[in-house]
Order: structure tokens, then C-alpha cells, then sequence
């Protein structure tokens, strides 16, 4: 895939940058952004001219719908610098792609490609100082469109943002993963909108989650909404376990966020000729595999922090410790991956896009 540079776009240059201010060894994820942000706005049925312009806030009628029906969609990106001081994307069509099924989903238009991947390019072409060489740099890309038109009746905006906004990230680590599985809560329901991207998908797993958190644990692996017996995702993140030397991950449905990085462990176990099923995975053989020594390794994915393994697991009150690993799946995986992502591996799939 070849990005094309947006031509049709008002640049307005910040007066002063504020790069060297940011202690780039010492990062908080997510917290510190860059002098630049795109912004897009869809007006009278049409999108207007792009402007990248300084991040700065901006104002918004109170009435906006974004505040009141929730209107609101999101994806998660990278950028990585290579040895040489080239910038690249990994798999950007797949993000392009999904926002706007998400977009779909939550009746709101369709951002154009020159308008999504040329404004990106664009942007990163301005930034590009902000990406750090070195495995474990990156500049996390958060793309987003709220709906801003004003008016509180219950009915789809006629009026749109669109912006994406950077921040320079460090290696994602949360230290040791130990969840709950779901008996109660669902993240998702089937005809709902847990396949898209939507914000409201993510306050509503905050509650849930800080219950786990009370009890000493950092995420909740959530299950159907029917009957808790099936295994769906890890948090934030889709998630995959190790029966012996089987790897097993649930398949997309209208519940399950389709991952890219999750699309991309499945052809990369294929290539290295790793059994991978996707197919259900339920609750009870994840519990009798963790009892009889056959489960090995159970790992989150996602561009986040790419691969997070989880050390154990709680259900009905009962913990299951797995087994410390000097051959991780997991870990061999995220290095094969994450090599391809920093150029330091050959992309024989094609996925990384040089900007």
C-alpha cells in the first residue's frame, strides 16, 4: 500500500515547538501530545478542507450530541522510526477500513481516504521529530470524530468532527497481568455495537473493571452476554491462549472488536507454522486445561502494548497460576512482530507503510 501526501489541506504552523521540553525517556502513556493536530469538519453533507493546525482545546456548544447520545468513535495507530530516520505505519488501511464500519455503526459519515490516510501522512510528515528512534519508541496515533452538531433531541448530528492528535509513547509495560473472568458483566451483546470502535464500548467496561482492580486484579477477560461461557477479550485488548502447543483465539462476531494486531498474530503463527484455531473457546476447557498442566500461556493483543502476557486467572473465586515459561509463544511472537514493525525483520506480508 502507498500513501498519498493530501494536497488540499491549510497548514497553520504553531509559533513554537514544544518537543524540547518533553523528557522522552520518562513517558506517560497517552499524556503528552504534539504541537500539531488535523482537524476536518463535515458541515451541510460534505466534508470540509482539512487544516492541521496547533493542538490547542477548542470550543463546542453544550447541546453538541457528542455530550448527549454518545456519538463518538475512535482507533489506535502507531508510528516507528527505522535506523535509517524513516518513519513507517503498520497495516493503516486496516485502521482506515475499520473506522469506518465504526462510523457506520453509529450512523455518522464515512471520513474520506485522502482525508484519513493523506491528512495522516501529512501530519506525520510535520512531526516526524516526534519519532524517537529505538525498539520501543513509538508515536501512538489516536485518530477520532465526535458529533458536534447542536440540539438535545434524540436523533443522529448533522454536523461532525474529525481529528487525529499524536503522542509520543515509550514501551507499553503494566507489570504482571492477573484477571477475572466474567460471570456477570459483558463488555458486549450481540446486535449492539461491540464490533465498532464506539467510546461508549470502553466507559462502560470502567466499572467492572475497577471491581477487578478492588480485588487485586488488572483486567477482566469478558465472556458472551448470553451465558458467560464463552471467552471473548482481555480488557482492551482481543486474547489468546496456549493449550499445549495449540494457540486458541475466539473468532470476530458482533461482540468482538476485529483487532489488527489480532489479525496479524494469526498470520504470523501461520507463517512460523504455529497451531492456531480460531474458533470459541469456553470458559470451562480454559478452567480444566489450567487444572490438568495444559495450559500454558494466555496473552492479550493489541497496538497498545502489542502482545501482554497474564500470569493467571480467577474464577468462582478459585486462582490459576500459570506456568513460568522459558519458551514463551507469546514473547516469540511480540519479538517476530514487533521486529517487522521497526524494520528490523523483512515484511514478507506487506503491512508497514513508509511515510
Amino acid at each position: 500500500m502507498e500513501l498519498k501526501t493530501l494536497n488540499e489541506i491549510e497548514i497553520i504552523s504553531a509559533p513554537h515547538s514544544k518537543i524540547s521540553e518533553v523528557d522522552f525517556e520518562n513517558l506517560t502513556f497517552g499524556n503528552v501530545f504534539t504541537d500539531h493536530m488535523l482537524v476536518c469538519d463535515y458541515v451541510d453533507g460534505a466534508w470540509q478542507k482539512p487544516v492541521i493546525e496547533p493542538y490547542a482545546p477548542f470550543m463546542i456548544d453544550p447541546s453538541a450530541k457528542v455530550f448527549h447520545y454518545g456519538q463518538a468513535i475512535f482507533e489506535g495507530m502507531k508510528a516507528y522510526k527505522d535506523q535509517q530516520d524513516d518513519v513507517w505505519l503498520f497495516r493503516p488501511d486496516e485502521n482506515f477500513h475499520r473506522f469506518n464500519k465504526s462510523a457506520t455503526r453509529m450512523a455518522m459519515p464515512e471520513v474520506p481516504e485522502d482525508v484519513f490516510l493523506g491528512g495522516l501522512h501529512r501530519l506525520l510528515e510535520i512531526e516526524k521529530e516526534w519519532v524517537k528512534k529505538g525498539k520501543g519508541n513509538t508515536l501512538y496515533i489516536r485518530p477520532f470524530m465526535i458529533a458536534t452538531g447542536h440540539g438535545v433531541i434524540a436523533a443522529p448530528s448533522q454536523e461532525y468532527r474529525f481529528i487525529i492528535i499524536l503522542s509520543p509513547a515509550r514501551a507499553y509495560y503494566s507489570g504482571e497481568v492477573k484477571v477475572i473472568i466474567a460471570e456477570h458483566y459483558s463488555r458486549a451483546a450481540n446486535g449492539g455495537i461491540g464490533a465498532a470502535k464506539a467510546a461508549g464500548n470502553y466507559s462502560a467496561q470502567f466499572y467492572p473493571t475497577k471491581l477487578a482492580n478492588e480485588q487485586g486484579f488488572q483486567q477482566i477477560i469478558w465472556t458472551d452476554d448470553a451465558t458467560h461461557t464463552k471467552l471473548e477479550e482481555a480488557g482492551t485488548m482481543n486474547v489468546f491462549f496456549r493449550i499445549n502447543d495449540i494457540l486458541y483465539t475466539a473468532p470476530t462476531s458482533e461482540r468482538i472488536l476485529d483487532g489488527v494486531t489480532r489479525k496479524s498474530v494469526i498470520e504470523l503463527a501461520k507463517r512460523e507454522n504455529i497451531n492456531i484455531e480460531v474458533r470459541p473457546v469456553l470458559v470451562e476447557e480454559i478452567v480444566e486445561a489450567a487444572k490438568n498442566g495444559s495450559l500454558k500461556e494466555i496473552f492479550g493483543a493489541g497496538t497498545a502494548a502489542v502482545i501482554n502476557p497474564i500470569v493467571g486467572f480467577s474464577f468462582q473465586d478459585h486462582y490459576y497460576e500459570l506456568p513460568k515459561l522459558e519458551n514463551s509463544m507469546a514473547l516469540e511472537i511480540k519479538e517476530k512482530l514487533t521486529n517487522i514493525q521497526y524494520k528490523l525483520a523483512e515484511d514478507t506480508f506487506g503491512w508497514t507503510v513508509k511515510i
